[in-house]
């Protein structure tokens, strides 16, 4: 399916094509339908379409959206979006990486996630807790998609030695921000997705999209 065409000097897009979201969850649902909409695509849930979990079994964070991102195409039939993201700590020679979501192993436990990992760097110096969240986004127009749309975007941080703040998930209340002088977990919503590696590799995918529309 090709992009709707849109008017170059920026008037809306008319034509409403759907685009179905390798993920069940809501806030990803809800930030990725926002962004999207201007070029006149509606985002659906795969769960709309029968849609499974894969089993992730890349190596990688682009192998494993891929493997998302294509499973809800096939069966779907629609262009499809993914995302896979997670923690890496230097310290850790880049663990939790891939496995960030289970760490601590299933159920996956974001209280779990968190204590092990600050056992894990018990011994290490606040100097030395250098981190960065990573997130792919893979973006395929058909489920064969020879050569999708892959974008990839950082944030870097450093690891606490306690928890701080309320807000967020994952990660969040662990990863400083020096130069907020926060945690994520400490910042207003809006502020998060302006920063985040999340947000900032959706607003890339969405300049790709728009260039790709306008050709």
């Amino acid at each position: 399916m090709a992009l709707p065409n849109g008017d170059r000097r920026g008037n809306a897009v008319s034509v409403t094509h759907a685009l179905v979201l390798a993920s069940g969850n809501a806030g990803k649902l809800r930030e990725f339908g926002q962004l999207l909409k201007s070029l006149g695509l509606s985002v659906r849930p795969q769960a709309e379409f029968g849609v499974d979990d894969v089993e992730e079994t890349g190596l990688t964070f682009v192998e494993n959206a891929l493997l998302k991102a294509r499973e809800a195409s096939r069966v779907s039939g629609l262009p499809a979006l993914a995302d896979d993201s997670g923690l890496e700590v230097d310290a850790l020679q880049g663990q939790p990486g891939i496995y960030s979501a289970r760490y601590a192993g299933e159920p996956k436990s974001d209280a779990r996630n968190n204590a092990k990992l600050l056992e894990a760097l018990a011994d290490v110096p606040r100097e030395e807790r250098s981190a960065r969240y990573w997130c792919v986004l893979v973006y395929l127009r058909h489920a064969d998609d020879p050569v999708p749309i892959i974008v990839q975007r950082s944030w870097e941080g450093e690891i606490l030695e306690q928890p701080r703040g309320e807000g967020g998930f994952g990660y969040d209340p662990l990863f400083w921000l020096p130069e907020q002088g926060r945690s994520v977990a400490e910042l207003a919503a809006e502020e998060k997705n302006r920063l985040s590696h999340r947000g900032r590799a959706l607003e890339a995918l969405v300049a790709t999209l728009d260039e790709e529309r306008q050709r």
